[in-house]
């Protein structure tokens, strides 16, 4: 069974993805990087989980591309 993440993670991740398409791909220590000048979050625990978030939304999306094509 996976994590579940609550839905301030899924809320927070899902609109900085919106707003910021181009700064967020599959790799996790980018994700972290970028999500740091995008967002202000103060705690480093909760950065590193939208980060997860963001990356596993990233890759799923990259796989569903790579699919179709």
């Amino acid at each position: 069974m996976g994590r579940i993440r609550t839905m301030l993670t899924k809320r927070t991740g899902a609109s900085i993805i919106k707003n910021n398409p181009e700064k967020f791909i599959a790799n996790f220590e980018h994700n972290k990087k970028a999500l740091s000048e995008t967002a202000l979050i103060h705690s480093k625990k909760l950065r590193n989980v939208i980060a997860g978030y963001i990356t596993k939304q990233q890759s799923e999306k990259a796989k569903k591309h790579k699919n179709m094509q």
